[in-house]
């Protein structure tokens, strides 16, 4: 028997445990995000999309669509402990774990033959009913000889689905090839789109496109990532990722920055890269370190321990900023970089009063939603926009303790 891969996935997760700790929102219409002025949708309950409501479409779009709907802005630290139950269950079940956020894994189970009782089906019904059990939430669950596969198998069924893909290559291409071709991972609407003018609709036909069409028309990297993808090969490992002692990001420049127009507009930046990463791993740092590094190679790192815990962008960039002025390099500047550490989960996040610092959670709640639906650099503020340097003048690393 080959490897044995479960990718989990928690169905409807946020909205799912606001409806666990209130019986009376069971069965209706649940949306969580942002409630005011241009708040965006963070997630929906499974009632809600019968509606048509979906993550990041307008608050006001989505009273439209389901007025009858429980509006809430969201309880982040109880959906914190909710995951840490989940994946408590995980690891009872399956030696690798490989965390993809908050609510989703995938588990290596590989070698837990001996330990099923029965199939591997089983086995991922038994961690479904176990993870009901301790925290009276439903996963789905896809089972498959690799990850890429599994990924696919866990939402097919949704919710409450458990999918198994079979290990044999007749398995395989039954289960995958008929499916559209934005299934693949990596194929997002332009893609499609260039792909669809090649005549490729399914994961068949791109199975059945020469690879040199591929080649031709994407270069070499990505005909091959098509490729091999469209008959369900996919090798990489379940890699369990130690918990980050810090959350950061840095750059090196090819052109030294030498401006304080162009100090502040990079700051600004990774800024924003370091508190989206924070809120995506549910993390705020008290310390935030910044990293600066002159043409000639000479390297400073200077910290602050805040009052008060922060994800958000504009207080790591106003720090950041302070303690590059109190450094005052001289030169150019060949890298920064930014970092957090020191997370502390529980405390309320915020050097501002109560009333404002509630109006930057759901700024930076809509601001999230949208990033995690259409990419990252969805966003920039002013600041950023308009002075960021060309991406073929820099290079981008992450921090040694990065996620």
């Amino acid at each position: 028997m080959g490897r044995i891969i479960f990718h989990v996935d928690m169905d409807a997760f946020f909205a799912s445990v606001e409806q666990r700790e209130h019986p009376e929102y069971r069965g209706r219409p649940l949306i969580i995000g942002g409630l005011a002025g241009r708040g965006v949708v963070s997630t929906c309950s499974y009632e809600a999309r019968r509606y048509g409501v979906r993550s990041a479409m307008p608050m006001t779009e989505a009273r439209r669509h389901c007025p009858e709907a429980i509006f809430l802005e969201g309880n982040y630290p109880l959906y914190r402990e909710a995951s840490r139950e989940v994946f408590a269950v995980f690891h009872a079940f399956a030696p690798m774990v490989e965390p993809l956020s908050v609510d989703e894994a995938f588990l290596d189970v590989t070698g837990m033959e001996h330990f099923f009782g029965g199939t591997a089906r089983d086995y991922a019904q038994q961690l479904k009913e176990a993870i009901r059990e301790r925290t009276d939430l439903v996963a789905s669950v896809g089972v498959a000889p690799n990850k890429f596969l599994a990924k696919i198998a866990s939402d097919m069924e949704k919710p409450d689905g458990l999918t198994v893909v079979g290990e044999s290559e007749a398995e395989i291409r039954a289960f995958l090839w008929p499916l559209d071709v934005r299934r693949i991972w990596g194929v997002g609407a332009k893609t499609a789109e260039r792909l669809r003018r090649l005549h490729v609709n399914t994961v068949e036909d791109l199975a059945r496109l020469p690879l040199d069409t591929l080649r031709k028309n994407f270069g070499e990297k990505t005909a091959l990532h098509l490729h091999t993808l469209a008959f369900g090969i996919d090798e990489r490992p379940v890699h369990p990722r130690e918990e980050a002692k810090s959350i950061g990001k840095e750059e090196t420049f090819l052109a030294d920055l030498h401006t304080e127009e162009e100090i502040r507009r990079a700051l600004s930046v990774l800024a924003e890269q370091v508190g989206w990463r924070l809120r995506r791993a549910g993390r705020r740092a008290r310390t935030i370190q910044l990293k600066v590094r002159r043409g000639d190679f000479t390297t400073w790192t200077r910290s602050k321990t805040l009052g008060e815990a922060t994800s958000f962008d504009d207080v790591l960039y106003r720090t950041a900023l302070s303690l590059f002025h109190a450094l005052k390099p001289t030169g150019g500047i060949r890298l920064l970089g930014i970092s957090g550490s020191n997370f502390d989960e529980d405390i309320e996040i915020s050097l501002f009063p109560e009333e404002k610092s509630e109006k930057k959670e759901q700024l930076y709640t809509a601001i999230d939603a949208l990033k995690a639906r259409f990419g990252e650099g969805v966003i920039r503020r002013g600041r950023a926009q308009s002075v960021e340097p060309p991406a073929k003048n820099r290079q981008q690393q992450d921090g040694d303790g990065t996620v």
